[in-house]
């Protein structure tokens, strides 16, 4: 099996699967919650009801409270709703109107963010994802610094980001489109994913790089590209046994955890699979195509 010689291939992939999410940031961005924006969020779960409750009919009680709407979400018997921040006595005005007019309508939760406190949460997010990447780079230069020639402790590093970058770019471009088309949010949960899949991703590129750096110490003289291919090939079926294990619970967490989570496990599964894919198709190619412009340079 000839991955590497494939490899050309396997990158039109990845850009087939991050350009329509690309787009979709550029054009809408995420749908950011309250954790990042600022406001209130009130859910309201119907119980026991014999009638089907309409979404339209739910949102015009809440705006002849004189509420203003930043978004509602309904699935099966619960409505989640968006507003401008909340006090106390318009909190309760909201509830008492949906309790009385839905005799079956229960409140949830309620929770309040100021907007200073989701512009620090935003900071901090992008705060933790840059020094998580500059970290990992570092780690693996030094990690590798005892690499044979003619590979180089910084390109190992300088890859594994790239696979890291596309892992992050695959989950956050197909979270914009949900959250366009099905207004799915991203909150702090969600920058958990990210900081997780970000380190289950590191995790696999490194297994593959580190058969690499056995390899080339055992076969010297054999081309670089081949000693990649055979390194690829010596740790796929650890990679793919490890991968699917945890998509396996996190696919029963995903069909008994609930709502609350229900975006975080979909957030993971998206990118433990593609981490599971970059790392094999992406990262160690990567270190390929790098050497080959290398060696072309010099010879011309």
């Amino acid at each position: 099996m000839n991955i590497v010689g494939k490899k050309y291939w396997y990158f039109g992939l990845s850009l087939l699967v991050i350009i329509p999410g690309f787009i979709s940031l550029f054009l809408w961005g995420l749908r950011l919650s309250i954790d990042f924006t600022g406001g209130s969020r009130i859910e309201f779960r119907i119980q026991n009801s014999k009638f089907k409750i309409e979404r339209s009919e739910f949102e015009k009680t809440i705006k002849n409270q004189g509420m203003e709407i930043s978004s509602i979400q309904q699935s099966k018997d619960t409505f989640i709703v968006r507003t401008k921040p909340l006090d106390q006595k318009t909190h309760q005005k909201v509830k008492g109107a949906i309790e009385s007019k839905f005799r079956d309508a229960k409140e949830v939760s309620f929770q309040t963010v100021g907007p200073t406190i989701g512009k620090e949460t935003t900071l901090n997010a992008i705060k933790a994802i840059v020094v998580a990447s500059i970290l990992i780079v570092l780690y693996i230069a030094w990690s590798f610094r005892k690499v044979p020639k003619p590979a180089s402790s910084w390109r190992f590093g300088i890859c594994a980001i790239a696979a890291l970058l596309h892992d992050v770019l695959v989950v956050v471009g197909i979270f914009s489109i949900l959250g366009h088309f099905w207004h799915v949010e991203v909150d702090s949960l969600f920058v958990t994913a990210i900081l997780t899949i970000i380190g289950f991703s590191v995790h696999d590129t490194i297994v593959v790089f580190d058969r690499i750096r056995e390899n080339l110490r055992r076969m010297p003289g054999v081309a670089f590209a081949n000693i990649v291919n055979d390194s690829i090939l010596q740790t796929l079926s650890r990679s793919l046994n490890t991968s699917i294990t945890v998509i396996l619970v996190l696919f029963t967490m995903l069909l008994f955890g609930g709502e609350t989570i229900r975006w975080f496990i979909v957030a993971l599964l998206i990118g433990i699979a593609s981490g599971t894919y970059s790392s094999i198709f992406n990262a160690a190619p990567l270190l390929v195509v790098w050497q080959e412009l290398t060696e072309r340079r010099k010879q011309s």
